[in-house]
């Protein structure tokens, strides 16, 4: 079977890392966290995204660019299965969404440069939730530069990424892609959710995925 290479994703605070440490635990693979808190900008950006937009995408880029070269050489070198709570090509969908057409331009050319090798999931993930269950979880685990975050936003965030998703099926059929809704899922609190999405990724792993 070839070595699987699970990303979860969806939009901020659907409960990407709480999924993706449960499934490593499961299955006994590695587990790769985003960076998120050693952003230096992401209280600036929250407060004007217009003006700390590109210095806040930029950071994030450099750094999944150096976990995912670290991910290359523990999946195609050394065999490790991976899972990982977010994937490069959020950065897309963040940049896309707050930089200007001038600036969102220059970021891709970079993004397409510094990921052109990097390995692709075999299987993704993807968590969506109501605004209301989003902000929900924001609110329970408490971080500071989140409190100024517009609902607005959020509700643009998950428009986008349900259009990623979309995109990124049509675009990739042999890669297999999990949704679930948490509004009916309450996998942090709810243990036959948790389950329940923990046996369909065990399912789809078992029926054997293509690594790229």
């Amino acid at each position: 079977m070839p070595i699987p290479f699970i990303t979860v994703e969806g939009p901020i605070g659907v409960g990407k890392t709480s999924l993706s440490k449960a499934i490593a635990e499961a299955q006994k693979f590695y587990l790769l966290k985003e960076i998120v808190d050693e952003n230096p900008f992401l209280n600036k950006f929250y407060d004007n995204i217009e003006e700390w937009s590109f210095q806040t995408e930029m950071f994030f880029l450099c750094n999944r660019y150096k976990q995912l070269s670290d991910i290359k050489k523990e999946v195609t070198i050394e065999g490790k299965p991976v899972v990982a709570d977010y994937h490069v090509f959020k950065n897309l969908i963040f940049a896309k969404r707050t930089l200007d057409e001038a600036e969102y331009e220059k970021y891709k050319a970079i993004y397409n440069i510094l990921t052109k090798d990097m390995p692709v999931p075999n299987i993704i993930v993807y968590l969506h939730a109501s605004q209301e269950t989003l902000m929900e979880r924001i609110a329970l685990r408490g971080r500071e530069f989140e409190k100024n975050m517009d609902p607005a936003y959020l509700v643009q965030l998950t428009e986008d990424y349900h259009t990623f998703i979309e995109q990124f099926e049509k675009a990739h059929p042999e890669i297999p892609v999990l949704h679930f809704n948490g509004d009916d899922l309450d996998f942090v609190q709810n243990d036959k959710d948790l389950q329940y999405i923990l046996n369909e990724v065990d399912r789809t792993i078992r029926k054997g995925v293509t690594l790229k």
